[in-house]
């Protein structure tokens, strides 16, 4: 779900405050940044990767990478974009060095309870699951990013290096693609 602006601009803030102590070399403000995205970057991972266990592995990684590649973090746009790209770049590279996957399961969400589990009944949202996996990479990351993790056009556009309007025409088609998909579950 989307946030209001100004609990947003507070994240924003909080994120440069705790990014500029990580820098600096202060362990307890690198544990907050992990605690206040993992379950975000293993969202994301997720259902870029469609599997739990590569799910897992990227978030991992993008831990790691956090503590080490702060460095390398301008700060010309908001973390929370540069995170989310070396997320979508984790997942999507790991996915082309994989082998097929399974599908995922109700049960291989996030570690909390989202809104998902409460709107949808256990094999429409296996279905819908199975469907955003079968996408196309370029339509299931603005997907992801803008429908089921709520950013804006702009952030999408952020992360993917496009303009809005390619995230919002490539939304549009993922939308239609699944609708096609879901129609059997209406």
């Amino acid at each position: 779900m989307t946030q209001p602006d100004d609990e947003r601009d507070r994240d924003a803030l909080v994120d440069r405050w705790l990014v500029g102590k990580a820098r600096e070399g202060d362990p307890g403000a690198h544990e907050e940044l992990i605690r206040r995205h993992r379950d975000r970057i293993y969202r994301i991972a997720l259902r870029i990767t469609g599997d739990p266990a590569d799910a897992d592995d990227v978030t991992q990684e993008v831990v790691i990478q956090l503590w080490t590649a702060l460095a390398g973090f301008a700060g010309t746009s908001a973390f929370t974009t540069w995170l989310y790209r070396v997320v979508v770049n984790r997942s999507l590279d790991l996915r082309r060095r994989r082998r097929p996957y399974d599908e995922p399961s109700e049960t291989d969400l996030a570690p909390s309870a989202g809104p998902e589990r409460s709107v949808v009944a256990g094999e429409e949202l296996r279905a819908g699951l199975a469907a955003i996996a079968r996408l196309p990479e370029p339509l299931r990351v603005p997907l992801v990013l803008c429908q089921i993790e709520g950013l804006s056009y702009a952030q999408a556009a952020a992360i993917t290096k496009t303009s809005e309007a390619t995230v919002r025409g490539r939304l549009a088609r993922a939308r239609t693609t699944l609708l096609a998909e879901m129609r059997s579950w209406r």
